[in-house]
């Protein structure tokens, strides 16, 4: 198994640059400092408020109605969910691939990912219902598009009208589709229109009371692994929040650059900020623009992303020649997190991995989620691949620690 092979050495930093530490999560934006839990659940609100509302642009509101359609049982479950506002719909399928045993009390992964059909193969999915668990898909680019400026190079000269509009509805920060047509005032980007469509499949499985509610898990891998952390971040009905690869706005920081060494040699740099605006100016929130070249003093960073899932269990799982990805402002944060889990008496619910290889979900990364579900709900021992650093560890990327509570 590639984890096996994680060591020191697996992945070779050529250039490790950081700007500026990361921000102490438990200082209130008043400057004091967090004493109690409860004084956390307040500093989670605040840092709810900066990061939900400047990273994402906020969330779309809740929805006025939501009602579920049977399409087809079988192999595969689909189920139509109509929801949104009466007089806007918003219309999107859900797919479920039950648990081998059929049980209703059979744990759930959820992953918006249905538009990375390479990715969701047979030996995946059959991971995941031959170990018990429901899987539950849906196409996350029916509520947002998910286009690039670079697909639409060729178009945005003028070669096609449509081009040309979906060019500038991007340019302008509009994400566009069904959400976006059914709350024209509001500010969202397109990770937080995807990061809806999982609350709405939670409610579904609510109505269809088919699986175990106390033990849902939400995955995506890339741009949709930012969006499984935000729906993470605003769902706490996520037992489990599994981003992988999530890169620059997920799990990686904005303080900290590399350069290094893929798997065949090829020197690569982690993304920053000013590539997601110009190949993706939708995704995120459009206050973020003020931060390009400016990170270090953005008032957060990816730490505190991390941080607002505890104490529900966080698993960051990465890939070491994931260069674009970041794996050490991945580590970093996540480490920096684990001081809220600390704080909170739950350091063992913080997980982390690298997988050897580029950037992926692949059916290891899935096995390793499954293996924590596993442990979680049946007591199953957990297997050696997670916590293994395929780099040296870095000079520490934050000096503050968690504070005793008084």
């Amino acid at each position: 198994m590639p984890y096996s092979e994680i060591n020191e050495n697996t992945t070779k930093i050529i250039k490790y640059e950081l700007f500026g530490k990361l921000p102490d999560t438990f200082l209130f934006n008043d400057g004091t400092r967090v004493k109690t839990e409860s004084d956390w659940q307040r500093r989670r609100k605040e840092l709810y408020e900066t990061i939900v509302n400047l990273q994402f642009g906020g969330m779309p509101p809740e929805p006025e109605f939501l009602e579920v359609e049977p399409l087809c049982f079988g192999g595969i479950d689909i189920y139509r969910i109509k929801t949104g506002k009466r007089c806007a719909p918003v219309i999107f399928d859900m797919y479920m691939f039950k648990a081998c045993s059929f049980r209703k009390d059979a744990p759930v992964i959820i992953s918006g990912d249905m538009c990375f059909p390479r990715m969701f193969n047979k030996e995946m999915i059959e991971t995941i219902t031959k170990n018990d668990i429901n899987f539950v898909m849906f196409n996350r680019t029916e509520l947002a598009p998910d286009v690039s400026s670079y697909d639409l190079e060729e178009i945005k000269n003028g070669r096609n009208e449509l081009g040309r509009q979906v060019w500038d509805s991007l340019q302008d920060g509009n994400c566009g589709g069904q959400l976006k047509k059914a709350y024209p005032d509001s500010s969202f980007g397109a990770v937080s229109a995807w990061a809806w469509g999982y609350s709405r499949c939670v409610d579904t499985l609510e109505i269809l009371g088919n699986v175990d509610l106390d033990m849902i898990a939400f995955t995506g891998h890339s741009r949709g692994a930012k969006t499984a952390a935000l729906a993470g971040v605003v769902d706490e009905r996520a037992k489990i929040v599994n981003p992988n690869a999530a890169c620059c706005g997920g799990n990686s920081s904005y303080r900290i650059y590399i350069e290094a060494e893929n798997e065949i040699g090829d020197v690569k740099t982690s993304e920053r900020l000013d590539n997601i605006f110009h190949f993706f100016p939708a995704w995120l929130g459009q206050g973020m623009r003020q931060y390009i070249g400016n990170e270090q003093n953005l008032p957060f960073d990816s730490h505190d992303f991390k941080a607002m899932i505890a104490p529900r269990i966080l698993y960051v799982s990465e890939a070491a020649h994931d260069i674009m990805g970041n794996p050490v402002g991945s580590y970093q944060t996540t480490i920096a997190a684990k001081e809220v889990y600390k704080f909170l008496g739950c350091e063992e619910n913080l997980y982390w991995s690298f997988r050897k290889g580029k950037h992926d979900q692949k059916v290891e990364d899935i096995a390793q989620l499954v293996n924590l579900i596993k442990h979680i709900k049946d007591g199953k021992a957990l297997n050696d691949n997670f916590f293994k650093k395929p780099f040296k560890e870095p000079e520490s990327a934050y000096d503050w620690c968690a504070p005793i509570e008084e």
